[in-house]
């Protein structure tokens, strides 16, 4: 009587495969719909929080602060200038141009390492020489070459010939101009 109820003996294999696969007819599209709908909501969640993290770090970071220090791109970074002794010992010295139609009057100061004394020795041994150059450096240039645009080629040119054809173990860092005039005869 009891173990009768839910037993099939009769052997009918039929009734046991639809028993079966009636449970497992429930698959396909309508299965996997719901599991991809969980990955979907998952993938928009992450997104959602990636923009949002994006977002406020973007305001913190750049957008709306103003920042602590203000560098100006265009300038370039220079440091600490360098500081040089100065031999001053060849004077204002008055020449004429190329053109033979201006005058120039130069008062020209050469900077050199600090505390360098072989430097110093070097050239004030050669005074006489610097003088020299300088008079005939001058009067080779024309009147536009000794414009204030100029300058700054003026002291490498200067600079560049002192250290390779003038001096020997003293190097010349810096030219200064104390006074560079231009006058019409």
């Amino acid at each position: 009587m009891g173990d009768d109820d839910g037993l099939d003996l009769g052997g009918d294999d039929a009734g046991a495969g639809i028993e079966s696969t009636g449970k497992k007819s429930g698959g396909g599209i309508g299965a996997l719909l719901p599991n991809l709908l969980k990955f979907v909501a998952i993938g928009l969640g992450a997104l959602i929080f990636i923009v949002v993290v994006v977002v406020i770090t973007v305001n913190i970071l750049g957008g709306k602060g103003d920042s602590q220090t203000s560098i100006d791109p265009t300038q370039e970074f220079i440091g600490t200038r360098p500081q040089y002794s100065t031999f001053a010992l060849i004077g204002q010295m008055s020449t004429r141009t190329k053109d033979l139609n201006h005058t120039v009057v130069v008062d020209m100061v050469i900077g050199y390492d600090m505390n360098n004394n072989a430097a110093q020795t070097e050239l004030t041994s050669r005074v006489v020489s610097l003088r020299d150059f300088t008079r005939n450096y001058f009067s080779g240039k024309f009147y536009t070459d000794l414009s204030p645009e100029n300058e700054g080629v003026l002291k490498q040119e200067i600079r560049e010939i002192l250290n390779t054809r003038y001096l020997d173990t003293a190097k010349v860092r810096e030219i200064y101009f104390i006074k560079l005039d231009v006058m019409e005869i």
